[in-house]
């Protein structure tokens, strides 16, 4: 029994190329999953699309009873959002006929994709590219993740009161002309509580949405611990600490002669 249970805490926390492959498994399949949720949102009746729910479903319960097991604090898992977005959309996955309106709140799982501190390690580690751009790939992710939330929101509180909001791609197409505050003025939301959400989407999301431009555009950094001050993120060609003023070391690749 404990080498069972060294065995799965090493595939979710050692730094074998098997934990690796089985991290960025997880990673693939939580990215798979939130993609054929919006791609299945407007068949829901088709068989074969709750058998795929099931088995989904499946993966999701051994994750997680997984995580529980292998912790130290089992109970304190219970007080990660991450974990009750994971028993929501559980409960969805396996109750559809019963809660038809909250089925999109199954796009709350997009809130597991680059949340692991170890799968950002190994990205950092094995991929270049994401080591140069972590900053524009993290905001993007949450820029994404972001749109698919509010737009679950859209439909689930609007789909039985507002005429033209019928199906998630009604919900995404409201989502993404607030948030580029475009307009369009075809699709509103109704009552307070659409005013209200319209609000979120359009603060947040312009918020986001400059966060993203402005990591796209400004300067590179690079990651170096002034000694003095702790200060860590630097232009990559800083000769002293911005905020102390210590004279740096950066190693840089130069230039060849």
């Amino acid at each position: 029994m404990e080498f069972s249970k060294q065995f799965v805490h090493d595939l979710y926390y050692g730094r074998s190329r098997r934990s690796r492959i089985f991290r960025f498994t997880l990673l693939t399949f939580d990215i798979a999953s939130v993609i054929f949720f919006i791609a299945t949102s407007v068949a829901r009746q088709e068989t074969w699309i709750y058998v795929v729910d099931a088995i989904i479903a499946v993966v999701i319960i051994a994750d997680l009873a997984a995580r529980i097991w292998i912790s130290k604090h089992p109970w304190r898992i219970f007080k990660e959002f991450t974990t009750w977005t994971d028993i929501i959309v559980i409960i969805t996955l396996l109750l559809p006929a019963f809660l038809d309106s909250f089925l999109f709140l199954r796009v709350l799982r997009a809130l597991r994709v680059l949340r692991s501190y170890r799968v950002l390690a190994d990205l950092r580690t094995y991929s270049a590219f994401f080591k140069r751009n972590e900053l524009v790939i993290q905001s993007i992710v949450n820029l994404i993740v972001f749109v698919f939330i509010m737009t679950a929101l859209v439909y689930v509180l609007q789909v039985h009161t507002n005429a033209n909001i019928t199906n998630y791609i009604d919900a995404l197409y409201f989502t993404i002309t607030a948030l580029t505050t475009t307009g369009f003025g075809d699709i509103t939301l109704e009552g307070t509580t659409g005013r209200i959400l319209s609000i979120v989407i359009l603060l947040v999301g312009v918020a986001l949405f400059l966060r993203l431009v402005q990591t796209i555009f400004r300067p590179p950094h690079v990651d170096y611990e002034c000694p003095d001050c702790g200060l860590v993120r630097h232009d990559t060609d800083a000769v002293h600490c911005k905020h102390c003023g210590k004279i740096l070391h950066i190693t840089t690749e130069g230039k060849g002669d």
